[in-house]
């Protein structure tokens, strides 16, 4: 994490300077001034590219648009920081299509266990027909949705007890999930006593033994140092998550066309290079987690989606999400139910 660290901060070096610069260009008050707020660590690629996004939009702006970035729950949890999207609290918001779907049930959809088996399948579909569909599901919320989801990454289990190998590993297991439907319908499936709390609240649960263990993408299992209150990461690539920018419908519209389309550009732009700076990190992390001592073992995924068919998994989540929603993502992922 220190060396991908150390690279984004070089590569961004220029832009990360770039605040001060702008601030004794434009002394001015911003014509717009909009909070960004997320539920991930500073040192998370995610912030670090929504920085550079941020200085570059107030340099191009010339001064006219200045977006804070407020990371790690400092604005509340995910249902908090949603609500106040909403009321126009705050203007920007990044999400998981899992956690969306208390809002907007269709969102979930991409995040259906075992449904992608790489990350050129992710991609294909999320920024393709199965992404185009969700973000018109988004829309008639009310929210605003960027045209790029960022990534999250494949998650993987871990656990303070014993490693994960199997579905059968699964069975009664007290396992942290996000608040969403369908992370605590996924692992009902497996006979797991699935507790949902939100992510800030994450590390102190599996500190004190309320849960036995969670599941996340490598890079927030490093940057949440969830690694101090787990002893075991169970390589499962169960579901791949992503974060939807969204944006508060008033607040955008407020902005002239040219400057709405300078911000998405920017921010898309952002998405595209937080893939890459994910991508990059995750080819390092394993080793890096190692050397913290967590021990890593690597699952065969059938029976995992075995007991998903054979629990009615799929055909319950194929009757919810609708026949036409359902063929998009057969088209990506091959035939689930």
């Amino acid at each position: 994490m220190a060396i991908a660290r150390r690279t984004l901060l070089r590569s961004t070096a220029a832009v990360v300077a770039l605040p001060g610069v702008i601030e004794r260009a434009f002394a001015q008050k911003a014509e717009f001034t909009y909070k960004y707020a997320n539920n991930l660590p500073a040192t998370h690629p995610m912030n670090l590219r929504a920085k550079e996004m941020a200085a570059a939009v107030l340099a191009e702006s010339k001064g006219r648009v200045d977006i804070q970035v407020f990371p790690a729950n400092q604005l509340g949890n995910d249902t908090d920081m949603l609500s106040q999207l909403r009321a126009g609290g705050i203007e920007f918001f990044t999400l998981s299509g899992l956690i969306l779907s208390t809002l907007v049930p269709g969102a979930a959809i991409t995040g259906l266990g075992f449904i992608f088996a790489d990350y050129d399948s992710v991609w294909k579909a999320l920024d393709g027909e199965l992404g185009g569909h969700v973000r018109k599901e988004i829309g008639k919320s009310g929210l605003v949705v960027m045209e790029h989801i960022w990534d999250n990454g494949f998650r993987q289990i871990t656990s303070s007890g014993k490693p994960i190998h199997s579905a059968d590993d699964l069975k009664g297991f007290k396992i942290r999930v996000p608040v969403s439907p369908m992370w605590t319908s996924l692992f009902k499936a497996f006979d797991s006593s699935p507790a949902s709390i939100n992510f800030a609240e994450v590390y102190s649960a599996l500190q004190t033994k309320v849960v036995d263990g969670q599941e996340n993408p490598l890079a927030v299992i490093e940057t949440a140092k969830l690694y101090e209150v787990q002893k075991y990461c169970s390589m499962t690539n169960h579901m791949w998550d992503g974060f939807w920018f969204l944006a508060n419908r008033r607040a955008w519209e407020r902005l002239p066309d040219e400057l709405r389309a300078l911000l998405a550009r920017h921010i898309d732009g952002a998405a595209l290079k937080q893939r890459a700076d994910v991508a990059a990190l995750n080819a390092r992390l394993q080793k890096s987690l190692s050397d913290k001592g967590m021990v890593f073992n690597m699952v065969k995924t059938d029976s995992f989606r075995s007991r998903l068919r054979q629990a009615g998994f799929y055909g319950e989540w194929k009757a919810k999400f609708g026949h036409d929603a359902w063929a998009v993502l057969e088209r990506h992922s091959g035939q689930l139910a």
